[in-house]
């Protein structure tokens, strides 16, 4: 890290010689100091790190820009928690250009049919019939026009926005509206989840980018969104409201589906108790079954072109679209909402991109999928240009009279196929928005060994059986149904579009004319659809709105009481002076064993700790705080959990650990497995730190004059050295005396002996407290509303936050912890 930057063309701007730099925006005025500062700096917490010190973690948040910005280069910024963090790699993605092997495309292929494409699938079953329901057929003219509609919805929706475009904005092959939002917040900080840690942003790969116009504007975009605090929460409320609107959508799809193909509510049943064995060898079973549908579509569709003639080709002009405006504006406006049935199932084919390489789903899209959609839809315009009185029921009344009965069963399989897929696709949906601390914790099954993606949430599923019989019920006829579906379908649509368009400007950093053209064209379309569905609100998408608005207050109460009692936590924690007062014994005696001190609060000691120091008559000889934390990436490695910080000096005995989660990741570990875990991670942390006070030893010794601060030098993963301007360990003094086994305090200053030595007793020190046992002590705050609150929020504090969080499962809790080994206790705190 010694060569010197080199300027760029774009004045003022440097090539950063490693990945762990960064660009940041600065003040012009400033570059000469910060340039001739620049090797000193190197070490420092700043905006170059990822994990900041305690003390100044509020800093960045608190600086006022002056006077002119421009671009520079920041030194990587360095400390225990950012030296681990660089470890963590992203979930492994599969290959889109890996050797050619026809068993696992093959393999592949199907499953894809079976997951992503089931929804977009069933679309020929019911579009023309609402579309015509709205704009009656008077001519050969209106078939076409509909169909040039259709045609090009087909490709715009489906095909150009999101198999090109959407499907690359993947969180590390996860996709969804909630994957678009933990992709932004790990690479700007707008998150308004609590309990947010800086070296997270290190999961995920970052490319080194030379300076462009490009990247200014996302250095721009990044801290308007990090300093506007309305634009966060804009972005919070944005994918909560996508969210609701896609769990509608799958409530809906099955009543669709049992509308059209007239499926009993027994199938449908029976389609959710059987939901937890969707395995990847169901999955594959149902494979063979789409192919089948989708030459079926292929099939009749040519069958009728060669019978009706090809005029339908002709809708392929878009001119037809003006006239089929023209001759009636209003009730083709109208029709726009089941013309928008075509493409429904788009954003489930994101959604449930899972493990799928992206060039599988686009490939499959475009060689099979989109070809059999056109042709259905050209076989069934061709049908009703020779039949214009068949407007009801227009896909089965095309069928061919011989082969009817097959491909009405057929039909009725992949209806049932396109609901599993929309309940999956919630399953994941619900998994994330859990994970990112915006929907209530619930059970969650994981169905298969081999693939992380196949889930089951038992509350959810039967959920969505109530809500799928409901909505049965309530619509009688399909064109309610149609009108709702459209609803749902556009609601998730144009939060996709927003959320792209920031990562374009932010992420991809693409011209200025992409991402406007993108933006403008896709929003216009959607608003002009999603005007069009609305005017059938009280048609039957009233309910789809009471639905989603209940999702929606359930989303909002959860993360803002959470937001609250985290933020009480942090005032309430206990300060580092505390302790120091106390002295290593803590103020009471230190028995033999661990004890892990779970609480939800990243950073400090938590208030609780002071509550078991006061009640308890004895404390543990090694304290670790632990936090469980989601973080916004799909898996973590068992290797790559934990984080951990000494808190005070090494004769207290007490550090912190941060246990990392991916939204994909099983939580439902054994308590044993994760105390395993957690004390190598511990061990191989105090041994990173031996070899960090070695070399800062050698050091000193090679020095002919002594600094005028304490410097040290640490190993990053990636072999190089940095120095630490800030002591890790400025109370460390190694000790000669053995740890009794019934109290771990030490004397303050020992003689300064052989590091090795000292790192034996410590380890050896562990070893013990793990052989007398680990005690799991529990932080279970409860917050209520102060008096003087206002009404709205004493109601949704005191009792629905309060019903959620009784009712929902802790992130520690999901070990199979025994009660012997476990306190938990409860502090009221008025917010």
């Amino acid at each position: 890290m010694t060569s010197p930057a080199e300027p760029s063309a774009a004045g003022g701007m440097r090539k950063a010689p490693s990945l762990e730099w960064r660009w940041v925006s600065t003040e012009e005025d400033d570059e000469e100091d910060r340039t001739g500062a620049a090797a000193a700096a190197v070490g420092t917490v700043g905006r170059g790190g990822s994990f900041e010190s305690e003390d100044d973690e509020d800093d960045d948040e608190e600086e006022e820009v002056k006077g002119k910005k421009r671009l520079i280069r920041t030194v990587p910024s360095v400390d225990w928690f950012d030296v681990e963090g660089n470890e963590v790699s992203a979930a492994p993605q599969l290959d889109d250009y890996e050797e050619f092997d026809f068993g696992r495309t093959m393999f592949l292929a199907l499953q894809t049919l079976a997951v992503v494409f089931g929804d977009i699938g069933i679309g020929p079953l019911y579009t023309f019939d609402v579309m015509f329901n709205k704009y009656p057929i008077h001519g050969e003219e209106d078939i076409l026009g509909a169909l040039s509609l259709v045609l090009y919805t087909l490709i715009l929706m489906p095909l150009v926005k999101y198999v090109l475009v959407v499907l690359w904005a993947n969180d590390d092959g996860e996709g969804g509206i909630f994957a678009l939002y933990s992709l932004i917040c790990r690479n700007a900080k707008v998150s308004l989840i609590p309990n947010q840690v800086h070296s997270e942003k290190r999961m995920s790969s970052f490319r080194l980018k030379l300076p462009t116009p490009e990247l200014e504007r996302s250095i721009k975009v990044k801290e308007r969104l990090e300093s506007s605090l309305l634009l966060k929460k804009l972005l919070l409320g944005l994918v909560l409201y996508g969210t609701s609107m896609f769990i509608s959508n799958g409530v809906i799809t099955p009543a669709m589906s049992d509308v059209v193909v007239m499926i009993s509510v027994a199938l449908l049943v029976i389609l959710f108790s059987l939901q937890r064995y969707a395995t990847s060898k169901v999955g594959f079973a149902l494979g063979p079954s789409l192919l089948v549908w989708f030459c079926c579509l292929g099939g009749i569709g040519l069958y009728n072109l060669s019978l009706y003639g090809p005029t339908a080709f002709k809708a392929f002009n878009p001119l037809y679209i003006i006239y089929y405006f023209g001759r009636n504006p209003f009730q083709a406006w109208l029709s726009l909402g089941g013309c928008l049935l075509c493409a429904t199932g788009s954003e489930a084919i994101f959604s449930n991109l899972c493990y799928f390489p992206v060039r599988y789903v686009q490939y499959m899209f475009v060689l099979l999928v989109l070809p059999c959609l056109v042709l259905a839809y050209l076989g069934q315009a061709a049908f009703l240009i020779a039949n214009p009185k068949s407007s009801e029921q227009v896909f089965f009344s095309s069928i061919p009279s011989g082969v009817f009965w097959p491909v009405f069963l057929v039909a009725n399989l992949a209806a049932l196929i396109a609901s599993r897929t929309m309940t999956v696709a919630i399953f994941q949906c619900l998994k994330q928005s859990i994970a990112l601390g915006c929907f209530p914790r619930l059970k969650i099954v994981h169905t298969s060994r081999k693939f992380m993606a196949k889930i089951y949430i038992p509350v959810v599923n039967w959920f969505l059986l109530a809500s799928c019989l409901g909505f049965i019920v309530l619509f009688r006829n399909i064109h309610d149904v149609g009108n709702a579906y459209a609803i749902a379908e556009l609601g998730v649509m144009i939060m996709a579009t927003v959320y792209v368009t920031i990562i374009m400007l932010l992420i991809w950093e693409f011209n200025i004319v992409k991402v406007l053209s993108f933006f403008i064209t896709f929003l216009f379309l959607e608003l002009i659809f999603f005007s069009s569905a609305l005017s059938s609100v009280g048609d039957g998408g009233w309910a789809l709105l009471i639905f989603a608005s209940v999702l929606l207050m359930i989303m909002f109460i959860w993360n803002y009481g959470s937001k609250l009692k985290y933020d009480s936590e942090v005032k309430q924690k206990l300060s580092k002076d505390l302790m120091r007062k106390l002295g290593p014994n803590l103020g009471t005696i230190r028995a033999p064993g661990l004890g892990l001190v779970c609480s939800d609060i990243v950073k400090g000691v938590p208030a609780i700790f002071g509550h078991f120091l006061t009640s308890l008559p004895a404390i543990h000889s090694i304290i670790v705080f632990v936090c469980i934390r989601n973080v916004p990436v799909p898996v973590v490695h068992q290797s790559e959990r934990f984080l951990f910080q000494r808190v005070c000096s090494r004769s207290y005995h007490m550090f912190r650990c941060i246990a990392r989660y991916g939204y994909k990741d099983k939580k439902q570990e054994h308590h044993s497995v994760f105390e395993r875990l957690l004390i190598e991670g511990l061990e191989k942390y105090i041994q990173r730190e031996a070899v960090e006070l070695s070399l800062q030893s050698e050091d000193d010794v090679d020095s002919d004059e002594e600094p005028p601060t304490p410097m040290k030098i640490i190993t990053a993963p990636n072999g190089s050295l940095y120095s630490l301007d800030v002591p890790l360990l400025a109370d460390y003094a190694p000790s000669t005396q053995v740890i009794p086994e019934a109290s771990c305090s030490t004397p303050l200053h020992d003689p300064v002996l052989d590091y090795a030595q000292n790192l034996e007793l410590e380890l050896a020190f562990i070893k013990q407290s793990k052989q007398s046992g680990a005690v799991y002590l529990i932080d279970n705050p409860i917050i209520k509303a102060r008096k003087d609150s206002w009404f709205f929020k004493k109601l949704m504090i005191n009792y629905f936050f309060a019903f959620l969080r009784n009712n929902c499962r802790r992130a520690i809790m999901l070990m199979s912890i025994p009660h012997s080994n476990m306190m938990q206790v409860r502090m009221t705190s008025y917010v």
